[in-house]
């Protein structure tokens, strides 16, 4: 697969104006992802890891805006649980992501606090992007997207490795790009491409 489908890029496009935080475009990127068939699980998991990205205020506000937009309860295909395989799940995605880099990135935050560590193994990778609903790939697209928006390039450096590693093929993340232009400023916009010039 070397491109993304209208529901992909109306996710992605959602994805960035969650991390914006304005209003009317956030409305209007859930009225184009209802347009564009965006399957409701697939918002819905996006809201739910846009709590790690953006914290839970942005989070809230967008849950409300898709719930408002799609006129539906939310979709559920995991329950919350009570966290006992959240680790080992973590631990899998986590390495997916990360790649050979794995080791490296648990003992750099494990020295940053090691709540943290647990915390993004756990809670993160396992609790939430490990999560059925919505496949790895569209995942790291859509934290491409917001972190390029948070301008958190450190970050955007790790999840565009990270989309890679997960199956992405390089022009989706081109288009991912071209589908946030609207949403990011310009300046953002072209320090993100140009990292991610030099990393493909």
């Amino acid at each position: 697969m070397t491109g993304m489908d209208a529901p992909t890029i109306a996710l992605i496009r959602l994805a960035a104006a969650i991390a914006g935080g304005q209003p009317g475009r956030l409305s209007q990127r859930c009225r184009e992802a209802i347009g564009a068939g965006v399957p409701p699980v697939w918002a819905d998991e996006l809201l739910l890891q846009s709590r790690l990205m953006v914290g839970y205020p942005r989070t809230l506000s967008a849950a409300q805006c898709w719930r408002e937009a799609v006129g539906e309860p939310a979709v559920l295909p995991e329950a919350p649980g009570d966290g006992s395989d959240w680790t080992v799940r973590g631990e899998s995605t986590c390495r997916v992501v990360y790649g050979a880099n794995y080791d490296k990135l648990r003992d750099n935050v494990r020295r940053l606090h090691p709540a943290l560590d647990a915390w993004m193994v756990s809670e993160g990778y396992g609790a939430t992007l490990g999560r059925p609903g919505l496949d790895l790939v569209r995942r790291e697209l859509c934290v491409i997207a917001q972190v390029t928006v948070l301008e958190a390039d450190r970050q955007l450096h790790s999840h565009l490795r990270g989309a890679l590693n997960a199956g992405a093929h390089p022009a989706m993340i081109d288009e991912a790009f071209v589908a946030i232009q609207g949403d990011v400023a310009a300046a953002p916009l072209a320090r993100a491409i140009a990292l991610w010039g030099r990393l493909r």
